[in-house]
């Protein structure tokens, strides 16, 4: 007699049913997918909070100067983000989703929003 997966009550119905019902199920795959949730919520978590600062800092207009210390200090994380675009002069953009952020001097940033292309 086959056994649920997670309790190990005896099984009833399907002869391909791992769980006795959804709950059973839910508490399986959440426990056994805990770890790998964990590495990609952390990253989530990171990234979610550089683009909020960034978001807070930018104006209407799109775009503003500040200095690497002020995003730090913020709890900014320079080390993730989620692409880069570089251009013809050899500009470094890093972007976190749409706000992203250009080094124009020694520890000053230039902070934009990508416009979106209509």
């Amino acid at each position: 007699m086959k056994t649920c997966k997670e309790c190990s009550k005896p099984l009833i119905g399907r002869s391909d049913k791992k769980f006795c019902d959804d709950g059973c199920r839910n508490s399986f795959n959440n426990r056994h997918n805990s770890e790998t949730n964990k590495v990609v919520n952390l990253v989530n978590s990171i990234l979610k909070k550089n683009r909020t600062i960034l978001q807070n800092l930018i104006p209407e207009e799109g775009k503003v100067s500040i200095s690497e210390k002020t995003l730090m200090i913020l709890g900014f994380n320079f080390d993730y983000y989620t692409n880069i675009y570089r251009t013809k002069k050899g500009g470094i953009y890093k972007f976190c989703y749409e706000y992203g952020y250009l080094q124009i001097d020694e520890g000053v940033l230039m902070l934009v929003k990508k416009q979106a292309k209509h």
